[in-house]
């Protein structure tokens, strides 16, 4: 594990000690803005789709494996993150199958999501945390078959209310990162009232 992923896995293993398996335990305000971030990620599944696999890459304790099973009847879904203490409430509640914590052991699914995994850099300089991202979504491009989505937190935030140990990035920046790199179809969704937005990228 590098310097990035481990200061981020000592982040969340700190939360979800601290909250439990509770939306504040993965660093968000409320369940009512963490499922609204699930209905902005999961626009990438085809409406069509009858059967579809999903890799939830930062998974936390696995709470968007709940809210898919309330909203499609035929999908597998598969969890990874990188702090074991998410993964081991995850099998608490939610059974031992389809958890990671290696990148190794990952597989290609339908599609990839990402919720949250670029918020929090803490003392990372931006060179270096941009650098992480464009690596990231590298590798969610390649776990993909049909496409991927992952949220950021905006540069179009209230200045008052923004955190110095949190990123904010411009959403043009890397809506066009995704067109260069990854696919002609991206989405850009910055239409749901929170301090964030989301891209869709469909191969």
């Amino acid at each position: 594990m590098g310097k990035i992923e481990s200061e981020v896995s000592s982040y969340y293993s700190k939360k979800i000690r601290e909250h439990g398996p509770v939306p504040a335990g993965v660093d968000w305000n409320s369940e009512g803005s963490q499922q609204l971030r699930f209905e902005q990620l999961l626009k990438i599944v085809e409406p069509e789709s009858d059967a579809f696999s999903l890799l939830d890459f930062g998974c936390g304790y696995g709470s968007l494996l709940n809210y898919m099973k309330e909203r499609y009847e035929s999908f597998t879904y598969q969890g990874y993150d990188i702090s074991m203490p998410m993964i081991e409430e995850a099998k608490k509640s939610l059974g031992d199958t389809g958890w990671h914590t290696s990148l190794e052991t990952l597989i290609t699914q339908t599609y990839v999501v990402a919720s949250g995994v670029f918020n929090v850099r803490q003392g990372i300089d931006d060179k270096e945390w941009r650098q992480y991202i464009a690596d990231t979504l590298t590798q969610l491009d390649s776990l993909a078959i049909k496409g991927f989505a992952f949220n950021m937190l905006t540069s179009y935030s209230d200045k008052e209310k923004m955190r110095d140990y949190l990123f904010y990035s411009d959403p043009g920046e890397w809506f066009r990162f995704c067109k260069l790199n990854f696919s002609r179809n991206v989405a850009l969704l910055h239409d749901y009232d929170l301090y964030e937005y989301t891209i869709l990228v469909r191969k």
